[in-house]
């Protein structure tokens, strides 16, 4: 198997404590540097609003399996929660695509450090990807806890 980057990120996260938890949090406007051999594939994607952006988290250790959240205080196996020290540390956020300028994407709510490796880029449809519904259980206890004890 091997993973080819297809862009960089350029944002204002340099460093992890730098960037929020999870992208929907973030306001701050960053760019996607596709390269050149890779810019006809950006054909059309202004008609997507959002795009999934799959990116590499190079500074991320890929020796842990488990791991405590910022959600609480309970260990969690990596490939239930969102941690981004895992085997393979590919990154999925949905962010709002706001222009683009030749083979750069402004986008908006992507919480990647700048430098990291673009690995794919998908347009986002809420028909297609959300699921009405969906949960993550042990987040959805550890979040009553905190509103029981008047916490969040």
């Amino acid at each position: 198997m091997k993973l080819v980057p297809i862009g960089v990120v350029h944002s204002i996260y340099k460093s992890k404590g730098d960037a929020p938890f999870q992208g929907r949090d973030a306001s701050e406007i960053t760019e996607l540097e596709i390269y050149p051999e890779f810019t006809a594939g950006l054909k059309d994607i202004e008609d997507a609003t959002h795009l999934i952006v799959l990116y590499w988290l190079d500074r991320a250790r890929r020796d842990i399996l488990q791991t405590k959240t910022p959600h609480g205080p309970d260990v969690h196996g990596v490939f239930a929660c969102r941690s981004p020290n895992r085997p393979n540390p590919i990154a999925f956020c949905v962010a709002e695509l706001l222009s683009r300028k030749g083979n750069r994407l402004v986008v908006q709510g992507l919480e990647a450090l700048d430098g990291s490796p673009v690995v794919d880029i998908k347009p986002y449809s809420s028909h297609i990807d959300s699921v009405p519904g969906a949960r993550i259980r042990w987040f959805d206890k550890q979040k009553n806890v905190k509103f029981e004890k008047g916490v969040g």
